[in-house]
């Protein structure tokens, strides 16, 4: 049972005591992990429901799952530290829909991620050799892979050091560049393209092959899956554990002052740089509280939520098996939209995410909803910006799936400014806790060697702002966790 309001149960003797602010995926993971190593834990939430941006709702009505923030989850099923705690013993389930991704063309068939190297190379054709190329290293070793992308900082020795060194020859080129030079056609060099906008980056920035490398090589190797009965179920997943090694949430209870937790041995903070900064009590250095207030925010993202009355009509019917779809037309398309956003312009034809859970997730419309379809979608819009952008995200869709309006049976639409109010983390729409851009992509969320302690001792951040950035996958929450575990043996070792 949820507790409503704090209670601070007696402590076993010379046991430590953890505060979490925060629960979203990577506060609960935090909590978790420092629960089960022998802590008592509390974790308090300003919203009357824990999740943060993995949160599910039926706002389109009666029967349907919604998910309000996180959608697909390439990271979230290839996660270690989601493998380590079990959580599919504690319900989670993921589903996969028939193909990872997929990217609409005009005049021409879709660009499709398939679940194998194989089957994406041969729908490729002639750019089958050279993507094969390109990505095969990483699928060999993904594993691998993703303990360098991963872990607590991007200024440490990486643990594989020559596959990080063999990844970094090709993640440091702008997307668009690499995709030029290697492909010859549109297909690859979308799809690619298209991967890579996940850094929320126009494909002419650096580093950005980095994450189309890695979500393409995911989604051929563990999928892009959804979970069932929607993100949500992540975050019980989460809380279930918690629970289970004595855990607790405090609902509706916003902290402000730190104050309030006198005997905490650690306190963690699922929270970005600005909400760090209004906290009272933190006791930050002037130089680290700099560092903060130089933090910067970057592309926002404009949802609307879609009740269709059947499933999208795409001109290509296998984009109707995708469970993500990237709706952003060529590569140079994408990088002049993606340009105009990150310079405060909103885009004509702005980049669309559309994500199609319910193909992989029947349980998505049910009871009143059965035979609707609920589609997921945002726009990259400027950071902040509120003005409509439904014409524009329905056209972009219709523009790939004709007669797409007329099945629009009920929209709600979330902007910015009320992604923010529902969970401030989204400053400004941002679903990354700070631009990918420049330096903040490698020095989260100051340059220091330890990103997750903070300047005051047995404060720490756990939250997207540190490594390794955004997604829902737990591993800033884990690495916080550690940094506190790692602090209080050294504390006990002192004479």
């Amino acid at each position: 049972m949820v507790n409503q309001a704090p209670h601070h149960s007696a402590r076993p003797s010379g046991g430590r005591r953890a505060v979490v602010v925060g629960s979203g995926p990577n506060g609960l993971t935090a909590a978790a992990v420092l629960a089960r190593a022998g802590w008592e834990v509390d974790v308090y939430e300003r919203h009357h429901s824990y999740g943060g941006a993995s949160a599910s709702s039926d706002i389109l009505g009666p029967g349907t799952i919604v998910d309000l923030g996180a959608a697909g989850h390439s990271f979230g099923v290839a996660s270690p530290v989601f493998r380590d705690l079990d959580l599919t013993s504690h319900g989670l389930e993921w589903v996969h829909p028939e193909y990872p991704m997929a990217h609409p063309l005009d005049g021409r068939p879709a660009a499709v991620l398939h679940d194998s190297l194989e089957a994406t190379v041969a729908g490729l054709g002639a750019d089958g050799a050279a993507w094969k190329a390109l990505h095969a290293p990483l699928l060999g070793d993904i594993d691998t892979h993703l303990a360098n992308i991963l872990g607590p900082s991007l200024v440490r020795w990486p643990p594989h050091v020559v596959s990080m060194a063999r990844f970094g020859v090709r993640a440091l080129w702008p997307s668009g560049a690499l995709g030029r030079a290697l492909f010859r056609e549109e297909p690859a060099r979308a799809l690619f393209a298209g991967s890579s906008i996940h850094s929320i980056l126009p494909p002419s920035h650096l580093l950005t092959s980095a994450f189309g490398l890695i979500f393409g090589a995911l989604g051929m190797t563990r999928g892009w899956p959804v979970a069932r009965g929607g993100s949500q179920a992540i975050a019980d997943a989460l809380v279930s554990v918690l629970r289970s090694h004595g855990g607790r949430v405090h609902l509706n209870h916003e902290v402000t002052d730190l104050g309030e937790f006198p005997g905490a041995d650690a306190i963690l903070l699922d929270l970005t740089p600005r909400q760090l900064l209004e906290l009272k009590g933190t006791d930050l250095t002037d130089r680290y509280a700099g560092h903060l207030k130089r933090w910067r925010y970057g592309t926002g993202v404009s949802k609307i939520d879609f009740l269709m009355d059947g499933p999208v009509p795409w001109t290509d019917p296998r984009v109707g098996g995708a469970g993500t779809v990237h709706v952003g037309g060529s590569l140079a398309e994408m990088e002049h939209a993606e340009r105009e956003a990150k310079a405060g312009r909103m885009p004509d034809q702005p980049f669309v995410m559309v994500c199609q859970q319910q193909g992989a997730d029947p349980s998505r419309a049910t009871g009143a909803a059965e035979g609707k379809t609920v589609l997921w979608t945002y726009a990259h819009v400027p950071g902040g910006y509120d003005g409509p952008v439904g014409e524009a995200i329905e056209t972009q869709i219709e523009r790939f799936a004709p007669g797409f309006r007329d099945r629009i049976v009920r929209k709600v639409a979330t902007p910015p400014s009320a992604l923010e109010s529902w969970n401030p983390n989204l400053i400004g729409g941002d679903v990354a806790g700070g631009s990918m851009g420049g330096l903040q992509q490698i020095l989260r969320p100051a340059p220091v060697l330890s990103p997750h302690r903070t300047s005051t001792p047995g404060l720490y951040l756990a939250s997207s702002s540190t490594p390794p950035g955004g997604g829902v996958h737990g591993m800033a929450g884990l690495h916080a966790a550690r940094a506190a575990l790692a602090d209080a043996a050294a504390h006990r070792r002192r004479p």
